[in-house]
């Protein structure tokens, strides 16, 4: 197991245990949820758990792929992993993750991501030569960090940033993170607000070995993977579908399939081509009790290759608070 140790302000000396893969073992039996996520304490993630259950006990874990395989061996009964921001757009990794793990989303979580610049105490703006954190929460403050002339250093997640500075006492860098990091770590918060467009949210999943059954008592969504033979309008079809049926669509994510990135089409009159072999991500405003969603999926069927839903799950409706108000 890693081990990372805050040194001093915030809430005190103490040891952070983050789970890495060599820790997946069957945990004892208790009475409250466990919901893992990726990263450190005080991590963005960390604050999208709290928000879906707010009595939980949160997870730390090395890399997206250990918080799959946590909940998996029953390590813990949730994952909570980003999916897409408003301004840098979709995690890829965890799409590709979500196929080759057999979870089902439970649920989603949108929070709105408050970045802040933090240093160690006594250490000035004008003294920053570097800055610490994730490559995505760097791309969305580019604005402000390319104003400050720093050099800028990717981190696998956030809080881990804050944290490195801490420890390793960097009085030349500054990190990006949370509110919540910087009172944990016992850094001094520069500036907030450090993201380029003020309504920055980040779009969580809920994960979980076994579905929920879907309702109609509330708004629900349901989000599937499938893949098509290559044609003349084939993708058209495959959304007419929906629209055929009155079903919005809120998400269109294309992957390459991994395992067969080609796909060789051999037709009588052009000889034989070389295509990408796609997989198709698709959330729709719709629950699967629904005739309408049922229908829309057996007509997929008729054409669709392969074709599996991830899960139907209640919208996330509530408000995109900042995690500061956790």
């Amino acid at each position: 197991m890693r081990r990372h140790w805050n040194e001093g302000g915030g809430t005190g000396n103490r040891m952070l245990f983050q789970l890495s893969a060599t820790d997946l073992v069957a945990p004892s039996q208790g009475l409250n949820i466990r919901v893992a996520y990726q990263g450190l304490p005080g991590a963005f993630s960390e604050a999208a758990a709290l928000k879906a259950y707010p009595l939980c006990e949160t997870v730390p874990c090395e890399e997206f792929d250990v918080t799959f395989k946590a909940v998996e061996m029953s390590v813990v009964d949730r994952a909570v992993l980003p999916i897409e921001n408003s301004s840098d757009g979709s995690i890829h990794r965890n799409y590709d993750l979500l196929l080759s793990h057999r979870l089902h989303i439970v649920g989603e979580v949108q929070l709105a991501v408050n970045h802040c610049l933090m240093a160690l105490p006594g250490v000035k703006k004008e003294g920053i030569k570097r800055v610490l954190s994730h490559p995505n929460a760097l791309a969305q403050c580019e604005f402000k960090l390319n104003k400050l002339e720093v050099i800028q250093q990717n981190m696998h997640d956030t809080a881990g940033a804050a944290q490195i500075i801490a420890s390793d006492n960097l009085r030349d860098a500054g990190a990006i993170a949370s509110v919540q990091a910087a009172e944990i770590y016992g850094l001094n918060i520069l500036e907030k607000g450090m993201q380029d467009l003020s309504d920055n949210v980040t779009r969580f999943l809920i994960l979980a070995r076994e579905p929920i059954i879907p309702g109609t008592d509330r708004p629900f969504k349901t989000s599937i993977v499938f893949t098509l033979d290559e044609g003349p309008g084939v993708l058209f079809k495959a959304l007419a579908v929906f629209s055929l049926r009155n079903i919005s669509l809120t998400k269109i994510e294309s992957r390459p399939q991994r395992k067969r990135p080609l796909k060789v089409v051999t037709d009588s009159n052009h000889g034989t081509a070389k295509y990408f072999d796609y997989l198709f991500y698709i959330d729709f405003e719709a629950s699967m009790i629904e005739p309408r969603a049922q229908n829309a999926l057996a007509h997929l069927q008729e054409f669709a290759t392969f074709l599996h839903v991830l899960g139907s799950y209640p919208k996330d409706t509530s408000k995109c608070f900042s995690q500061e108000k956790l």
